[in-house]
């Protein structure tokens, strides 16, 4: 007869992946579970981010957790500090506080072949000892800083967007941002208002689909949801399966993505007149092969007195300003590092060491890669939420990570209940999921031609499949994929 025991679980990241996770845990009734997040507050890469104009590219209606519906978002896509409040009042909401352990970074996790537990050590050296690791850790965690000669030498202000000082003044300054992604767009259209000048050094330009990104809210839904939760919750579930025509768009050359792309060329067209400045923000790629920009101001700010795009690449910095290749010095106050992020380092830098010593690095020599979003050869009882291949560009985060969260819980429930002591991924089956994926991606927009952080050198970092293929794959795991050990018995599936 099974007994029945409690896993000792860590959960590693408090932003979207870990507050889903931690409330799917609680939820299901294990008590044995602490979620140990590096940063001073919840939130992942809303507490990160703080830079001036931070706004979400997705819709409040659909960026948020499906168990904690928020009825009174301000505007139509939010702002970064409004998403991170929420964050924080979900948490509050649903009694998670206490589970979760602020400014304590993970440095190691480490596996004892003997034991079958996981050893997870601090920054503080503080040890934790688990049964099961969930590393919810995300990807847009630890920011890309440029190799250009000579920016240590600057004598301003340098500063990462993802690091942002809050004390910096930017009003009357002379500044340079480096990035053209969102953030690069973000930043540019909210400090050129106030700026004396605003240089932004455009290396590869975006397309750009206008879209109002300061509407609010219509009048009256907050009060409308408050009184009738069903209809928000409706609402909620209509939007994420409309969202599906966006899977659609990305992964199948239909007359929908070509809808899309001509949008973008309008809106450039529309909003930047012929000649040397349209030819610069002019990409040399299709629509939507990179993770798509969104901005209602962008190309106004960028048409100001006050700015200029330059599309000569850098040659150096100098301790006043920013030599470019053609020769010319550019004067600037501040230089602003809107550069992104190392987007496949997931739980890295922290040491993560499996069954036999093998270490992740190693692991990942050639790109991450991981079965199903979730489980890695090699590391016994070591989950991912929002791992390998996951859908930052197609589907809602939300939604895959309770999906993978609850897919995760099926395991522990199993543990719980005596009947596994271990699950291990096999590499048969990680293979051949690999191999699905990259079949999969070869008619989408993102493998088209360009140069984008979907990439890892080895190929791209996306899910490319449906919603329903997504729900499919994490409605319960399949035992014959994974190797099971019980008591001491290892079972092959």
């Amino acid at each position: 007869m099974s007994s029945r025991r409690e896993p000792r679980i860590v959960v590693i990241g408090a932003g979207v992946a870990g507050i889903t996770t931690a409330h799917h845990l609680d939820r299901a009734g294990f008590t044995d579970f602490v979620v140990l997040e590096k940063g001073s507050d919840v939130g992942g890469v809303w507490y990160w981010n703080h830079y001036p104009g931070l706004t979400c590219d997705v819709p409040s209606e659909i960026y948020q957790f499906a168990f904690a519906p928020k009825p009174d978002w301000s505007r139509i896509w939010a702002t970064g500090p409004q998403i991170q409040q929420y964050h924080r009042d979900v948490v509050e909401q649903f009694g998670l506080a206490d589970r979760i352990r602020l400014d304590t970074e993970v440095v190691s996790t480490v596996f004892d072949d003997v034991s079958g537990e996981w050893t997870v050590t601090t920054s503080a050296g503080d040890v934790h000892v688990a049964d099961f690791v969930i590393c919810a850790t995300g990807v847009l965690h630890n920011p890309a800083y440029p190799d250009i000669d000579g920016l240590d030498t600057f004598d301003g202000p340098v500063v990462h967007t993802a690091r942002w000082d809050d004390g910096l003044v930017t009003a009357g300054k002379r500044i340079a941002v480096l990035g053209t992604g969102s953030t690069g767009v973000q930043v540019v259209s909210a400090l050129q208002p106030e700026a004396a000048s605003v240089t932004h050094f455009v290396r590869s330009p975006q397309w750009i689909l206008w879209a109002p990104m300061h509407l609010p809210a219509v009048p009256g839904v907050a009060r409308l949801f408050r009184a009738a939760p069903a209809i928000q919750d409706a609402l909620h579930s209509v939007l994420l399966k409309g969202a599906g025509i966006l899977v659609d768009v990305v992964t199948k050359p239909t007359w929908r993505r070509r809808a899309v792309q001509k949008y973008a060329e309008i809106s450039l067209r529309a909003q930047v007149g012929s000649g040397a400045l349209r030819d610069q923000l002019t990409p040399d790629y299709e629509p939507l092969c990179k993770r798509q920009v969104l901005s209602g101001s962008y190309y106004r700010a960028i048409n100001a007195r006050n700015t200029e795009v330059v599309s000569s690449g850098i040659n150096r910095v100098v301790p006043g300003g920013i030599v470019t290749e053609d020769g010319r010095t550019h004067d600037v106050d501040v230089i602003v590092l809107a550069t992104g992020f190392r987007a496949h380092d997931y739980m890295r830098p922290m040491n993560v060491v499996g069954r036999d010593g093998v270490r992740l690095d190693d692991a990942w020599s050639d790109g991450p890669r991981a079965y199903r979003m979730t489980a890695i050869p090699g590391f016994p009882n070591l989950f991912t939420v929002l791992g390998p291949n996951s859908p930052t560009g197609s589907i809602s985060l939300q939604h895959s990570a309770s999906k993978t969260a609850m897919y995760i819980i099926a395991w522990l429930e199993r543990f719980r209940s005596g009947d596994v002591d271990q699950v291990e991924v096999t590499e048969e089956a990680t293979a051949e999921f690999n191999a699905q994926v990259a079949e999969a991606l070869e008619p989408t927009v993102w493998n088209t031609g360009c140069n984008s952080w979907y990439q890892t050198g080895s190929g791209i970092d996306l899910w490319p499949f449906d919603r329903r293929t997504l729900d499919r794959m994490l409605a319960a795991p399949q035992e014959e994929h994974f190797v099971v050990r019980r008591s001491g018995i290892v079972e092959a599936r």
